[in-house]
Formats: C-alpha cells, sequence, structure tokens
C-alpha cells in the first residue's frame, strides 16, 4: 500500500509539474500572438492550433490531480443523509464506477488514437496530429489509475476499517 501511494505521489509531482510548464507556454503564446496581432496585424500560423491542443492536455492532467485531491465534480446530495459507513460504501461504489467508465474510455481513445496513426493526419508543422492525441487515452490510463488503485483502495481500507483515519490516496 506504501509502494502505491508513493507511486502515486511521484505521478502527481510529475503532472503537477507538467500543468505548470503548458501552462507558461500558453501564457507566453497566447500573449505573443495577442502582441503581434493587435500591434504588427501578424501571427504565428500554427499558434491558435497548438494552444487547442494544450488546452486538452492541460484538461487531462489536471482532471487527474483534481481526482487525487477528491476535488472532482461530485454530487453528494444523497451522502449528507448518510451514515459514516454509507458515506464511504458510496465512494468506493462511485470511484469503482467512474474508474470503469475511464476504463472503457480508455480502450475507445486507443482504438482512436490508432485509426490516426493509421490515417497519417498532420495538424501543423508536419507534425502527426496523433502526437497531440497521445494525451486522451494517457489521461484516461492515469484516471483509471487514480480511481481504481489508489482511490478505490484507500476507500476499501477505510471502509474495513475501524477507525475514521483517512490515508492520502497518493
Amino acid at each position: 500500500m506504501k509502494l502505491l501511494l508513493r507511486l502515486g505521489r511521484a505521478v502527481a509531482t510529475v503532472e503537477s509539474a507538467l500543468v505548470v510548464f503548458l501552462l507558461g507556454i500558453m501564457t507566453l503564446l497566447g500573449f505573443t500572438q495577442v502582441v503581434l496581432r493587435n500591434f504588427f496585424s501578424s501571427g504565428i500560423l500554427w499558434a491558435d492550433t497548438f494552444l487547442r491542443q494544450l488546452v486538452l492536455w492541460v484538461a487531462f492532467l489536471g482532471a487527474s490531480l483534481a481526482v487525487r485531491e477528491r476535488k472532482h465534480l461530485n454530487v453528494d446530495v444523497l451522502t449528507r443523509f448518510m451514515s459514516e459507513r454509507g458515506k464511504k460504501l458510496a465512494r468506493l461504489v462511485t470511484d469503482v464506477f467512474a474508474g470503469v467508465v475511464c476504463v472503457v474510455f480508455l480502450k475507445a481513445s486507443l482504438t482512436f488514437v490508432q485509426n490516426e496513426i493509421h490515417q497519417g493526419t498532420v495538424l501543423f508543422l508536419e507534425i502527426p496530429t496523433w502526437y497531440f492525441q497521445l494525451i486522451i487515452p494517457v489521461g484516461y490510463a492515469l484516471l483509471s489509475f487514480r480511481f481504481l488503485i489508489l482511490n478505490g483502495v484507500v476507500d476499501l481500507q477505510a471502509l474495513t476499517r475501524k477507525s475514521t483515519t483517512e490515508s492520502d490516496p497518493g
């Protein structure tokens, strides 16, 4: 269990660094585009397309970090009326369900990327489209890992343990 939690923290460190790096690139490139358009009536041709791709990357990495912190979209109307044990059970069921959905999306996204590889489409600057789309299966793999392995294991431990202390899901 400690190894899983350590792995989860290591993955979160890499995700956080990537998000900061990508947001920095997005800010710099977006600002450059605004300046070039407003003052020089020009711009970088591929910048808008690249920025849209970076938004997808930041969204998936941010979603994974949100799941780690348990700050993802959550409907807790029913859990307000549940006992502590019921809340723990509900958390386990929703994490497992979300994880299974992410696994299904992972499989579909792998097929999607494989199709893009076979089609050989290019996004800009002769860079294949599938390079940018790799974040989709990677993102769903990260989300599946977080929901099923990290949060699911922590939820199961919390459900089977008598104390109310909660471990860091990594």
